[in-house]
């Protein structure tokens, strides 16, 4: 009775579990479905007709393939920038770690990860302003890549001290440089925490906020996350046509997790746990 008690216990707590995990996809698509009024009578019950014109006018009225194209450049040059820079800083550190100057410098990364983005808000604002990168993608890309940069650095040295050293000596026997090294011999080595990198780094740069806020001040700058303002007014709320965008937004990073997850946890524990 006690093993029949606990296997029931654990399958109840397996569900709710999952039911809060589900809640918000459930929300979103419930809402993005219904019309005003159907909301409001029915509140979180399934919708007894699809309104696909929640999806049409959010497009239309957000400016949204204008906001998905920011988005997309964004992420993907951000994405490539944080893969390239943080591995071969990571190798360079985990080949180094004996010196004390890069014992310093991989501390000085752990120490940024302390740091709350309203620590550097200002100082941020007014280097880009001194640059002329306010309201330009460049500045966007460098600014968000940037914010991503420590903790990348950190699962990247932990895996790259699992690879054994011997790779690196037997390249240099074979006459490879450092360069040609890494990227012949360990970047390729590197699969699993790239497709872990990959997807979170996608995850956070598609939905980043704060920064954009800061930066893209014009209307034909905007991301996806920053298009949501057009649904909240100051006395109305488009509350179906909101969520109609959030679905929409949603779909190519599920596309992008489905397509790697089987790499994460692998990536994530190795880059966590090796070293």
């Amino acid at each position: 009775m006690k093993k029949k008690l606990s296997k029931y216990i654990s399958v109840i707590v397996k569900i709710l579990i999952c039911a809060v995990f589900v809640a918000p996809f459930y929300i979103s698509l419930v809402y993005s479905a219904k019309s005003r009024e159907e909301t409001i009578r029915t509140g979180l019950a399934f919708p007894t007709s699809i309104h696909w014109e929640n999806f049409a006018r959010a497009i239309d009225v957000s400016n949204f393939w204008n906001a998905t194209k920011n988005s997309l450049i964004i992420t993907i040059c951000g994405v490539v920038l944080i893969l390239a820079v943080c591995s071969m800083a990571a190798y360079v550190i985990a080949r180094n770690d004996k010196s004390r100057f890069y014992n310093t410098l991989y501390y000085v990364f752990l120490g940024a990860l302390l740091l709350p983005f309203q620590v550097v808000m200002l100082p941020l604002y007014v280097q880009l302003k001194d640059l002329h990168m306010l309201n330009t993608r460049t500045g966007m890309i460098l600014t968000i890549a940037g914010l991503q940069i420590a903790y990348n650095v950190f699962i990247y040295t932990g895996f790259v001290k699992g690879i054994p050293r011997e790779m690196d000596e037997a390249a240099y026997i074979d006459g490879a440089g450092k360069f040609r090294t890494f990227w012949s011999i360990i970047f390729p080595l590197m699969k699993p925490i790239n497709s872990s990198a990959m997807v979170l780094n996608a995850l956070a740069l598609w939905n980043e906020f704060q920064a954009s806020l800061i930066i893209a001040q014009k209307n034909e700058l905007r991301t996806i996350p920053l298009t949501q303002f057009y649904f909240f007014g100051q006395y109305s709320v488009e509350l179906n046509m909101a969520f109609a965008a959030f679905v929409l937004a949603m779909l190519p990073i599920i596309a992008l997790y489905l397509l790697m997850q089987r790499y994460i946890v692998s990536g994530i524990m190795s880059g966590a746990v090796k070293g």
